[in-house]
């Protein structure tokens, strides 16, 4: 007890020291845009289901008024049988999170790991409910490491600065 008024105590000091006091909120999330064909039909479901699937995901922030933000997370699955696509699905997964004193540096991490690792479990249903209802098996995707995608991505865009600065002083 005396340590949560010792914590409590610390942070009304640091707003009352002018720090911006921190604040993470989930306001809502929703189906922005989804897209389900299946082009083979009614073909492909004559043939020995092992299907080829193909994950293509991309994660994307803005932000808007009063400082919220909205995170979409596009999930594009391809799945052929031989060269025949069995089904093509895309979700684009959303979520506004309000998001206050918090640094840059640690606001591109919020974005680019916690709310896609937030929204990515709605997408999954999403997914998975729309392709049985398109009567093909069903789709449950694996849990996604957020966190080494967004390394992944500040190490190629570092890359590719390093690249363009090296390519600049040799012209």
């Amino acid at each position: 007890m005396a340590d949560e008024q010792q914590n409590a105590t610390e942070g009304a000091g640091a707003a009352a020291e002018g720090q911006p006091e921190q604040q993470f909120v989930l306001q809502r999330v929703y189906l922005k845009d989804l897209s389900f064909e299946s082009p083979g039909a009614p073909g492909v479901f004559r043939k020995e289901y092992r299907p080829q699937i193909n994950v293509d995901l991309r994660t994307q922030s803005q932000a808007m008024e009063n400082d919220n933000y909205e995170v979409t997370l596009t999930i594009t699955i391809t799945a052929k049988l031989e060269e025949e696509t069995a089904f093509l699905i895309e979700v684009q997964q959303a979520g506004i999170f309000a998001i206050r004193g918090i640094a840059e540096t640690e606001l591109r991490q919020i974005l680019g790991i916690y709310c896609p690792n937030v929204i990515f479990p709605y997408a999954r249903e999403t997914i998975d409910t729309v392709v049985t209802k398109g009567t093909f098996p069903a789709l449950m995707l694996a849990q996604v490491n957020f966190e080494a995608l967004y390394a992944q991505a500040l190490q190629q865009a570092q890359q590719q600065a390093e690249a363009q600065a090296s390519g600049e002083a040799a012209s």
